[in-house]
């Protein structure tokens, strides 16, 4: 943001509500990876892909020699209006990756090890339109004051609003970023595994998962690769767990379905 003067930040919320909230945003959108919903027939003409997406009937920015034009987008962008804002436009933190937390790695061991900071809860993956996904909000509420959530993608909308405070100036909600950012709360799970000379399954760090689509699967891959155990999936599990998959998942990884918050609360050793 330093960099370039004109970017200017995050703007909207979770993917179910493009169709609202893009032509609010008044100016062109390039979409670089999944997630997009069927675009407004008024606002195509501003819907712009690259890379692996597409959708009938709005431009794509192909690869050429190397390189991308983007002139044409830039070009519209100068010519419409700013975007109308959002919500009340209270300021919502961002951009808490494995660089920016990891340098104030010093602060938050000595935090952990004076109690302050008695667990992290990882609370990355997709969010949809179901109303039990309001479990998420009512999870974060719960969370006792000496924990910190761990966040990525769009499921951080369920809870990134409410005011959770910070701990001895960490915040209690840190925000990677987007699905894809998730490595960075990997990131953070094994340097401060690193740092306390454990397995990354001796943290104090659980892991309360939800899921939607194929960005989350892959992130509860990445987990099971590493070996994280005790993952916590929900609202539902995904449709290609049979009861054969679920069998392994369980006996290997002690993988389980998000019940409710008491229970979970309970579970995931954060009470």
């Amino acid at each position: 943001f330093k960099k370039y003067p004109h970017l200017k930040g995050h703007y909207g919320t979770a993917w179910p509500n493009q169709r609202e909230e893009m032509p609010q945003f008044n100016g062109p959108i390039l979409f670089t990876t999944n997630c997009l919903v069927p675009p407004l027939s008024s606002y195509k003409a501003k819907v712009f892909t690259t890379g692996a997406v597409g959708f009938d009937g709005c431009r794509h920015i192909a690869e050429v020699d190397g390189k991308k034009d983007f002139s044409e987008l830039i070009a519209l962008a100068k010519t419409c209006a700013p975007p109308t804002q959002l919500g009340d436009g209270k300021p919502l933190l961002t951009g808490c990756g494995h660089e920016a937390v990891l340098s104030l790695a010093g602060t938050v061991i000595d935090l952990i090890n004076s109690g302050k900071i008695r667990r992290f809860v990882v609370m990355a993956g997709c969010d949809g339109r179901d109303k039990e996904r309001e479990y998420y909000t009512e999870f974060a509420k719960a969370l006792p004051k000496d924990t910190v959530i761990l966040t990525a993608g769009c499921a951080k909308f369920r809870y990134n609003s409410l005011d959770l405070g910070d701990i001895e100036g960490i915040p209690r909600v840190l925000d990677a970023g987007q699905c894809n950012d998730c490595y960075s709360l990997v990131a953070i799970a094994l340097a401060l595994a690193d740092a306390f000379k454990c397995g990354v399954n001796d943290l104090p760090i659980s892991y309360n998962i939800a899921w939607y689509e194929q960005k989350a699967v892959l992130v509860l891959l990445a987990l099971l690769h590493l070996g994280v155990k005790n993952i916590m999936l929900g609202p539902t599990l995904p449709k290609f767990v049979s009861p054969a998959v679920l069998d392994v998942l369980v006996k290997t990884f002690n993988l389980q379905p998000s019940t409710t918050v008491e229970a979970d609360l309970v579970t995931l050793n954060c009470v």
